[in-house]
C-alpha cells in the first residue's frame, strides 16, 4: 500500500499544527528525561578530563623546573672546580712572588675565589632545596593525577553504560521528532523552539489543567479557553508564552 504523502506545512488547520507541536513536544520531552537520567556525568567527566589534563601539564612543567635546578646545581659545581683551581694557582704564584705588592694582590685573589666557592655553595644549598620541594609538590600531583584519572574511569564507565541503555531510544526519538518537523509550519516550529529553550522545564506546548495554563498555572480567562477548545487559532499563555492546547487534544482525560 503506498504510503500516504505528507501535507504541506502550510494547508495543516490549526487542530492539525497543534496535534503535530503537541507530539513533537511529548518527543522532546522523553529527550529530555533520557538527558536527565545522565543527570550531571557529562559534565563530570568533563570537569575530570580539565582536571587530569591540568594535573599532567603541572607535573610536566615541576619536572622542567626540577631539570632546570639540576643543571644549575650542576653549573655552580663546575664554577667551584674552577675557583678551587684559581686558588691552588694562586697559593702557587705567591711562593715566587718578588714583592708585597704581588703577595698582596694575589691574596686578595685567593680571598675573591674562596668568596665565589662560598656563594656557589649557598646557591647550590638553595637550589637543592628548592629541587626537594620540587619532588615532593610532583608526588603530591602524581598521586592526586592517579585519583583523578580512576575517578574519570569510573564516571566514564558509568556515562558509557547509561548512554549505552538509553542511546537507541534516544536516536528513534531523535528520528521522529526530526521527521515531525518537517510537517510543521517553520515560523510555528521557531517560535515553539524559542518558547521551550526560555522555558526552565522545557515545555513550549502545555495542557489546560484546571482552567490554568499548564505551565505557569495561571488562571485562563473563560473565554481564552473557549478559544482553545475551539483549535481554531494559535492561542498563548499572556503570562509565560507557552502554547497552550485542550486536554482533549493532548489526549488526557
Amino acid at each position: 500500500m503506498a504510503k500516504e504523502a505528507k501535507k504541506d506545512p502550510s494547508e495543516l488547520t490549526v487542530e492539525e499544527k497543534l496535534k503535530a507541536l503537541y507530539q513533537l513536544q511529548t518527543m522532546l520531552s522523553e529527550i529530555d528525561k533520557i538527558k536527565t537520567l545522565r543527570g550531571e556525568l557529562p559534565l563530570e567527566v568533563q570537569d575530570l578530563e580539565d582536571e587530569v589534563a591540568g594535573l599532567s601539564t603541572r607535573i610536566e612543567k615541576i619536572q622542567n623546573d626540577i631539570e632546570e635546578l639540576k643543571a644549575h646545581v650542576a653549573g655552580k659545581r663546575i664554577e667551584i672546580e674552577t675557583a678551587k683551581a684559581s686558588v691552588e694557582k694562586y697559593k702557587s704564584q705567591q711562593e715566587n712572588v718578588r714583592n708585597n705588592r704581588e703577595y698582596d694582590m694575589l691574596s686578595k685573589e685567593i680571598e675573591f675565589q674562596s668568596l665565589e666557592i662560598e656563594l656557589c655553595e649557598k646557591r647550590i644549598r638553595e637550589a637543592q632545596a628548592a629541587e626537594k620541594a620540587k619532588n615532593e609538590e610532583m608526588a603530591r600531583s602524581t598521586e592526586a593525577l592517579e585519583e583523578r584519572k580512576q575517578d574519570l574511569e569510573a564516571k566514564k564507565a558509568e556515562l558509557d553504560e547509561i548512554i549505552s541503555e538509553t542511546k537507541q531510544e534516544e536516536e528513534k526519538l531523535r528520528e521522529k521528532a526530526k521527521d515531525l518537523e518537517t510537517t510543521i509550519d517553520p515560523r510555528l516550529l521557531t517560535a515553539f523552539k524559542r518558547i521551550r529553550k526560555n522555558s526552565r522545564n522545557g515545555l513550549g506546548v502545555v495542557y489546560v489543567q484546571r482552567d490554568a495554563c499548564g505551565g505557569c498555572f495561571n488562571k485562563i480567562p473563560p473565554q481564552k479557553q473557549l478559544d482553545i477548545r475551539m483549535r481554531k487559532k494559535i492561542i498563548v499563555c499572556e503570562y509565560c508564552g507557552r502554547i497552550m492546547v485542550d486536554p482533549e487534544l493532548a489526549g488526557v482525560e
